[in-house]
């Protein structure tokens, strides 16, 4: 296997086979493994947080690949370097992931100027891979000016999302404003845009109707961002390429607005801030599972409260005095 020097620099060069080499090592779940990735990191985070971070998301169906694929390749084809990361839901029966992104966008990936990687989601919370920031950070070292990280789906969930990007944009369909009900205001509260996706041929009628339905109810939304007010909404089609240069230039004017200002850049320091904090509650978790005291209680006390002879917070509390070497009985 190559040496993190070879890495690093691989990287750096933006090696398409290194780079990957890079990314199954940030992505690796073995200690061994994350001790090197950790260093590789260190190594390159000089070279990082400079390409603008986007984030897409939208319910099943709203056509966020075809969406991606479409933008990337104006995007590439006009000299801009663009990496995309695409997050596959991962099964909660076998753990598998489809990783069909590649796929579904053969002609971005293959593009000179384009970087595609399908990530497993590994039943993360956001619907975002446990090692999207570090992958993110990878693409960044090696030159790619933007990034695109393509999400699971709507939810509360994917307010996490919002933590590792620049915008957060949200795809809807041309539903008009009951498509909106349906989603959790809490993602609404951290988007920084909208597009309604598929605005073409017979669903155009729909689509401008849909946009001043949307556009109207977001007034009422608490905006991510107070100094931008409410999150523009505009109507483009993937299939047709119709708004997708009005998308983003969106994108691209809020966020030149935002570094110029200094709004970005507060922006990115609390992240890195939720960045420390989420590391520490996985670092945690993980450590208290593999405790071997808490191991060797933890079957009987889950028995325990599945068969209702102690509440979960009493099971809870001696697994923890456990783990922290106190005495459960003294309590």
């Amino acid at each position: 296997r190559p040496s993190l020097d070879e890495l690093a620099d691989g990287v750096r060069r933006a090696d398409r086979a290194l780079l990957v080499q890079a990314i199954t090592l940030i992505e690796s779940a073995h200690p061994r493994h994350r001790a090197r990735a950790q260093e590789l990191l260190h190594r390159l985070l000089p070279a990082t947080g400079d390409a603008q971070r986007v984030g897409i998301t939208g319910v099943p169906g709203v056509g966020k690949s075809t969406f991606i694929e479409a933008l990337g390749l104006r995007l590439a084809e006009a000299g801009r370097r663009v990496a995309v990361l695409a997050v596959d839901p991962s099964s909660a029966v076998s753990g598998g992931s489809i990783l069909g992104d590649k796929t579904r966008m053969g002609g971005l990936s293959s593009h000179p100027n384009a970087f595609v990687r399908p990530s497993p989601s590994s039943g993360s919370l956001g619907g975002g891979a446990s090692r999207t920031r570090e992958t993110m950070l990878l693409c960044e070292a090696a030159g790619y000016e933007i990034v695109l990280i393509e999400t699971v789906g709507v939810g509360q969930s994917e307010i996490v999302v919002a933590e590792m990007v620049d915008f957060l944009l949200l795809l809807l369909l041309p539903g008009g404003g009951d498509e909106l009900q349906g989603i959790k205001r809490g993602i609404l509260e951290h988007i920084d845009g909208v597009v309604v996706n598929k605005a073409d041929g017979a669903r155009k009628t729909a689509a401008r109707e849909a946009r001043a339905q949307y556009a109207a109810a977001l007034r009422f939304v608490h905006p991510s961002d107070p100094h931008d007010g409410a999150p523009p909404v505009l109507a483009a089609s993937a299939q047709t390429g119709d708004g997708l240069d009005a998308a983003w230039t969106m994108i691209d004017e809020r966020l030149r607005a935002r570094k110029a200002d200094g709004r970005l850049a507060l922006r990115r320091r609390r992240q890195r801030r939720s960045w420390l904090w989420a590391r520490i509650d996985d670092g945690l978790r993980e450590a208290f599972r593999q405790h071997p005291d808490v191991a060797a209680a933890l079957e009987m006390l889950e028995a325990d409260v599945v068969d209702d002879r102690v509440t979960p917070a009493h099971a809870a509390q001696r697994l923890i005095d456990i783990f922290r070497g106190a005495d459960p009985d003294a309590r």
